[in-house]
């Protein structure tokens, strides 16, 4: 019998603990605020029907965004959403070279197709508090913390990649 020399680990294959903390943050995350609190509000029993157009699509590519960005997060910065367990690496791929917060951006788009599908006042008025506490999160939280912990590289990138819609920031 020969030893055979062992293998380094691939980056196909993550760490069970990571896997478990990506899919814990996601559940506790974006699934209580864009589909937990959202059914809660509702209620599921309700009489009105979900209507499909305009709320499925919005939902369907909301969903579709959000799932990007937790893979982006995992993949290339190594991490989670969770502050508990963020990225090691600033996450510039993807749709981050669009928008410095795509995550919010499609958790917003689901609850706007909620809020469309059900015709729901009360979930308009969610949507509209659930996007006035990422904005100050984000102006207030995040961005200070991500200049701390990225230096340099967040300048430039927060030079050149807008907050939360569009594309490249014209050049100054």
């Amino acid at each position: 019998m020969t030893d055979l020399p062992e293998r380094p680990a691939s980056r196909a294959s993550p760490s069970v603990a990571r896997v478990l903390k990506a899919a814990l943050a996601f559940l506790v995350l974006p699934g209580m605020v864009a589909f937990a609190v959202p059914l809660l509000i509702f209620k599921p029993d309700d009489s009105r029907a979900f209507a499909l157009w305009p709320g499925a699509p919005l939902l369907g590519v909301g969903v579709f965004l959000l799932l990007w960005c937790v893979r982006d997060f995992y993949v290339e910065g190594k991490g989670t959403l969770a502050p508990w367990s963020p990225p090691q690496h600033l996450v510039v791929t993807g749709l981050y070279r669009f928008s410095r917060n795509p995550m919010y951006v499609a958790v917003m788009l689901i609850l706007i197709a909620w809020a469309a599908g059900f015709r729901s006042r009360a979930l308009t008025i969610y949507a509209v508090a659930v996007a006035t506490a990422f904005h100050l999160r984000v102006v207030f939280g995040e961005e200070p913390w991500l200049a701390r912990r990225y230096g340099e590289e967040w300048v430039r990138y927060q030079a050149k990649v807008r907050r939360w819609l569009g594309w490249a920031k014209p050049h100054r």
